[in-house]
């Protein structure tokens, strides 16, 4: 795999956007956001939880985003390598979760156009 690629798996109701795979979650946070193109949502979280968490050694990110009841349900983390101080982690991935700023330009970016649900 080169250096900066990242792997999409994808199934009926969700994408997750991982570093690496075997996917792992060894510290998580979770939201639920409006409906809206879920490839382009969880690009759009992960580069986000990349840029905030990408000084921490052996951090490897993950974000899943799933259909559930009308609404996107975000998991984002990843799998961390070395010790950890995990919620302090887990904060720092909640609070950019819940930045209204962020999450207002994730569903912009990712507005049904055309009635297209998957790209």
């Amino acid at each position: 795999m080169a250096r900066n690629a990242w792997h999409i798996l994808k199934d009926e109701q969700s994408v997750t956007v991982a570093r690496r795979v075997p996917v792992r979650f060894d510290v998580v946070a979770e939201v639920k956001l409006p409906t809206a193109r879920k490839l382009r949502v969880a690009q759009q979280v992960r580069q986000d939880l990349w840029r905030a968490l990408q000084g921490q050694p052996g951090f490897s990110p993950v974000v899943e985003v799933r259909d559930v009841d009308g609404e996107l349900a975000i998991r984002a983390g990843g799998q961390c390598d070395r010790q950890v101080a995990r919620a302090d982690m887990e904060a720092r991935i909640d609070a950019l979760l819940n930045d209204a700023s962020k999450r207002a330009r994730w569903i912009r970016f990712a507005q049904h156009r055309g009635g297209r649900l998957d790209a």
